[in-house]
């Protein structure tokens, strides 16, 4: 979720700072009655890291022009457009940004486009082998913009240096010609790249496709190799019949659908093919309903079950604790009241002794984290507070040892707090990325930073992973001993970028929302919103989000390798333990998904969900609308935690059979 400090002053400000205003009461008698208000922008074509100024011409009904100036300028979606107290308007992503002013009371705004900048770099992957006389080969190019970011759809131009060695055509397919050296080149504009293909004769007679199986269930990973003769190490280009399945230049197959397929792989004119059977994986399992914890008055937010107790945030004043030592009759045994509008983040200490909540929209804007003692469970007691250096709001906060690492809403970086002394918490380390698109933005209701923003992050082994919007998925050593990291001198690993803008289009605040690490793989789930919305109005809006699949092996090159798109709902947290995953899939509900193996594809489209439950409710607070948040397994169970409609405590029962008619968490 948001950042309901940043929420209220940018996503939702179009409708919010007209109806505030308005809300004040009738103009002075003596001051003329604004009637329109025409709102417009400096350039007509804007780009990514431009600044462009907004003018406001506010007329009465006669058409005469009012010299007022604004009371208020608003700019969304806040993650790629912010707005100062001059109508200074700092571009740093690329879509559709709606701007506006209010004078007299009255509002006015208009919308633009902001396009892409130029590439910054080309990065053309190296082949592993030499290449044949007589192959073909694609090479494959990322273009970057000047922060990072990926950007598809570049023309390039491709070039050889040695046309007697290797040509390259248009699109970036390589044939090699005679033995020797090549240079090929990728180029846009002033921008480009090399990379060096080695071509050997051709002396192949004949090759013979392997397969490490001959049958697979959809989602199984089969590699599948080339014995040549005579022996050689050279490349190979594969293909597969159909569009139900993908394999890749090590011959990597998986198929995302049922069925027979042909892998062919070539070498010159020496070819050579195997065929495999893919059966469904047929996983499905029924969900029996436990218990509840039914919401209506107000939203509920994050959970954290430990022991025989359940700890709920709200999007609203206060937390709840429920004793849960009967899963099937839940009790409410606290209800612990904050000074915050969203207390967001929730979770214990490992021995549950201590419980940490994070706060944002605090009435004294002192929102930061809390600390307290949990020696009674079932009513926590607050032990301390820590504000000293995040007033501006804490949206995620992660209790590792004695330390919370934690979001800090006004500058977008990573914050560490020592706790040793729980009465007496301090900061000892801090983190943040660093690129051109960053702007301190100065209002009057306090300055922040625009173009940075940290939403999500957890901490294992010594590795911090955070989810970083539009800085994507960032490692740091905080203990691991890569770089020489400490939660007090956090170093950077790597970095795993996405364009977020091309994933989902123009209009949706869209960003890298949260991370969960397992196995090999870090679990990104994106977060995708209207770019403007009322968390808090009865009515439905539109969500969107996929969960990409991460592959860390390497840790200083992460790869994606797979993604899990629902497309009834949208992405928001997971937990994956035992090579399941539990998801709260917002619209979409609550879902099981098995994730076992080796992940690549489209887990969806695999036949990988294990069960779903609906968690609509009539009573809930937005009526029959599932909105779930998460999940976390606990004793044999699963908890789902819905905004709309509270807790669900489920059992995962016996796989189904194929020939009933009941679908599962019905």
């Amino acid at each position: 979720m948001f950042s309901l400090s940043r929420f209220l002053i940018a996503i939702i400000a179009v409708a919010l700072f007209a109806v505030n205003v308005l809300a004040q009461g009738p103009n002075p008698p003596a001051a003329p009655v604004v009637a329109t208000v025409q709102v417009a922008v400096s350039v007509k074509d804007a780009e990514v890291g431009q600044q462009v100024k907004l003018t406001a011409v506010a007329t009465d009904a006669a058409g005469n022009v009012i010299k007022e100036q604004p009371s208020t300028y608003f700019a969304g979606p806040f993650d790629i457009a912010a707005v100062d107290d001059d109508g200074n308007v700092k571009l740093f992503g690329v879509g559709q940004v709606t701007v506006g002013a209010i004078v007299g009371g009255k509002p006015g705004l208009t919308t633009f486009m902001v396009k892409a900048p130029g590439v910054k770099t080309v990065e053309i992957t190296p082949m592993k082998t030499a290449l044949p006389v007589g192959s073909s080969v694609p090479l494959e190019a990322v273009t970057r913009i000047l922060n990072g970011l990926p950007r598809t759809g570049v023309p390039l131009t491709w070039t050889s240096d040695n046309a007697q060695v290797a040509i390259v055509d248009a699109g970036g397919v390589v044939t090699a010609v005679g033995p020797g050296k090549a240079t090929i080149t990728a180029k846009t504009g002033t921008v480009s790249n090399t990379t060096t293909i080695t071509v050997v004769t051709n002396n192949l007679r004949s090759l013979l496709v392997t397969a490490g199986s001959k049958t697979a269930r959809t989602g199984d990973v089969i590699r599948f190799g080339a014995k040549c003769d005579p022996a050689s190490d050279v490349a190979m280009r594969w293909s597969v019949s159909g569009s139900g399945a993908t394999i890749d230049q090590d011959g990597d197959f998986v198929a995302n659908m049922p069925g027979t397929y042909i892998v062919t792989a070539s070498s010159g004119n020496v070819s050579s093919s195997a065929s495999v059977v893919v059966a469904p994986r047929a996983l499905e399992r029924e969900l029996t309903l436990v218990g509840r914890v039914p919401f209506k008055e107000f939203q509920g937010a994050e959970q954290w079950i430990i022991g025989n107790y359940a700890y709920y945030s709200t999007i609203s004043d206060r937390f709840l604790v429920y004793d849960i030592s009967d899963p099937a009759n839940p009790k409410l045994t606290d209800t612990i009241k904050v000074d915050a509008r969203l207390v967001n983040d929730i979770m214990t200490t490992a021995d549950g002794k201590i419980l940490v909540i994070s706060r944002e929209g605090a009435s004294n804007r002192k929102n930061g984290i809390a600390f307290y003692d949990t020696s009674d469970p079932a009513h926590p007691k607050l032990i301390s507070e820590y504000t000293a250096t995040v007033t501006g709001g804490v949206h995620s906060a992660f209790v590792h040892d004695h330390y919370v690492y934690l979001t800090d809403d006004a500058t977008g970086s990573m914050r560490v707090i020592d706790f040793a002394d729980v009465k007496n918490p301090k900061e000892v380390g801090r983190w943040q990325t660093e690129h051109p698109m960053v702007s301190m933005i100065r209002t009057k209701e306090g300055d922040h930073v625009a173009g940075r923003y940290l939403h999500d992050l957890q901490v294992k082994d010594g590795l911090a992973y955070l989810a970083y919007w539009h800085d994507g998925l960032v490692i740091l050593d905080v203990g691991a001993g890569l770089k020489g990291g400490s939660p007090e001198n956090p170093k950077l690993v790597s970095q795993f970028r996405f364009n977020h803008n091309e994933l989902y289009g123009n209009g949706w605040l869209a960003g890298t929302h949260s991370v969960f690490r397992y196995r090999n793989y870090v679990f990104v789930g994106d977060e995708v919103f209207p770019g403007i919305f009322d968390i808090k109005s009865p009515k439905r809006f539109p969500i969107r989000g996929i969960i990409h699949v991460v592959d860390v092996s390497d840790i200083n090159n992460p790869r994606k390798v797979a993604e899990y798109p629902v497309p009834e709902g949208a992405a928001h947290n997971m937990w994956v333990e035992n090579d399941v995953m539990y998801v709260g899939y917002y619209s979409g509900g609550g879902r099981v998904v098995d994730v076992s193996g080796e992940l690549r594809g489209d887990l969806y489209q695999q036949g990988r969900e294990i069960a779903r439950i609906w968690t609509g409710d009539a009573d809930g607070y937005r009526p029959n609308l599932p909105f779930t948040w998460g999940a976390q397994p606990h004793n044999g169970l699963i908890y789902f935690n819905d905004i709309h409609s509270g807790l669900w405590i489920v059992k995962l029962g016996e796989k189904i059979d194929k020939g009933s008619t009941t679908s599962p968490g019905q």
